[in-house]
């Protein structure tokens, strides 16, 4: 670890006392003794990436005398509305997790953030490509630290207890392999539907697999949704949920909070798989009583391909998370940004097994099987979507994500998914 490492306790934040702390934003900046106070807003609520976290904000204090960061950890959920309320207010912290796409472009339009485009070309050119999410209009307004991509997560020996000796490949054979789960009293996957986006993964999923990249582009561009595709994806996660695949009271469960979480569940073996993000191997750790997840018996693959799907079988789903500097963000906040993505900070990054760096240099942290499998997909995939809630914005993203969220409830249906999402995109 770094010299200046030092571990601080982390305040992880409830829904509730999140809008309280929300005038706590305001006395961030510098001081007239020369100080200066930065608040900083991540969701790395679990170890290792909240450990982290606070490791980094003591090496960076310790290095700029006279700075000091307030960290606060807040559930991926609860964070997403507290960021949004403390920017509607004008009330936002310096720092805040930055996911990019046209969430991030709204709130350029809103001038709720700090162009650091001529601060950071150093940092641009070792991130390359990775940070065109951060981007709008050839400035940049944000840094990413983390690259991935989702697929499913899964316990091998629960696999080898089913006799799958094979991750599936095709939508037909997951169908196989859940039954094989079924059939030996395993529940196939967890998912937690209650948080509403990963249920709406799997018609993320769906879409890049039957709709052409091509549709898909133009469709981030115009938010105009009548391609047959659209609601062809939803016609195939309608049967895919018709084969109850997932856990007992999967509309009621979480994603990342405790054991009982579809992360807890698949990290304790209580369910074979989970279509998760890359963040997941970091997450599932905090959430065993040895704090190692499962180890290794947790294998990744890539979501199969749909049988007469224009989308190609090696297009990939995913995003990134990274961090942006509000608008009256005092200078520091730029060189905090630039100092997350040193080849140091992100090699260490790498090393937590929490993600997937992001500036050249920092690949050798990666050394976990899984991690690299992923790194190696997202390297060689012809065409990479970012999630559709991110590239289509708050409004558009929120109504596909409730659209589909009623779907697995058994209260809506494919046409209702895309009619939603055309209703939300007229409407801004």
């Amino acid at each position: 670890m770094n010299k200046h490492s030092m571990m601080r306790a982390a305040a992880v934040v409830t829904a509730a006392a999140s809008l309280v702390v929300l005038s706590g934003c305001s006395q961030s900046g510098g001081a007239d003794d020369g100080t200066v106070t930065m608040t900083w807003w991540h969701n790395g609520t679990d170890d290792p990436l909240n450990g982290f976290w606070e490791e980094v904000a003591s090496e960076f204090e310790a290095d700029n005398p006279g700075v000091t960061i307030d960290v606060t950890a807040v559930q991926n959920e609860e964070l997403k509305t507290k960021v949004a309320v403390a920017l509607q207010a004008n009330n936002a912290p310096d720092i805040f997790q930055q996911w990019g796409g046209g969430q991030m472009a709204d709130q350029v339009a809103a001038g709720k953030l700090l162009d650091i485009s001529d601060d950071v070309t150093d940092e641009l050119d070792l991130i390359g490509g990775s940070a065109a999410g951060w981007q709008v209009d050839g400035k940049t307004y944000g840094l990413p630290f983390s690259l991935g991509i989702s697929g499913f997560w899964y316990n091998k020996a629960l696999f080898a207890d089913a006799g799958i000796t094979e991750p599936p490949t095709t939508l037909s054979e997951l169908d196989a392999d859940v039954q094989k789960l079924k059939d030996a009293g395993i529940a196939p996957i967890a998912v937690g539907a209650k948080d509403k986006w990963p249920a709406a993964h799997y018609w993320y999923w769906m879409a890049l697999r039957d709709c052409d990249s091509e549709v898909l582009q133009q469709a981030s561009k115009d938010l105009v949704f009548d391609d047959p595709c659209f609601e062809q994806a939803g016609d195939d996660l309608e049967a895919f949920v018709a084969t109850a695949p997932f856990q007992e009271g999967f509309l009621g469960a979480s994603a990342q909070q405790g054991a009982v979480s579809s992360a807890g569940l698949l990290a304790n073996g209580k369910a074979a798989m989970e279509l998760m993000g890359h963040w997941n191997p970091g997450v599932m750790s905090g959430l065993t009583e040895d704090g190692e997840g499962l180890g290794e018996d947790l294998g990744w693959f890539p979501f199969p391909s749909v049988e007469g799907g224009k989308g190609a079988a090696d297009s990939a789903l995913g995003g990134g998370d990274g961090f942006s500097c509000s608008a009256s963000a005092p200078p520091e906040c730029v060189d905090f940004l630039k100092y997350i993505s040193s080849v140091d900070v992100q090699t260490r990054f790498a090393e937590t097994g929490a993600g997937l760096p992001v500036t050249t240099g920092a690949e050798g942290g990666v050394t976990d099987p899984n991690m690299l499998a992923l790194l190696d997909y997202r390297n060689s995939a012809g065409y990479v979507q970012l999630w559709l809630d991110i590239a289509y914005g708050n409004n558009v993203g929120g109504a596909l994500n409730d659209a589909v969220a009623n779907l697995f409830a058994g209260q809506g249906s494919p046409a209702d998914i895309v009619q939603a999402m055309n209703d939300a995109a007229a409407q801004q």
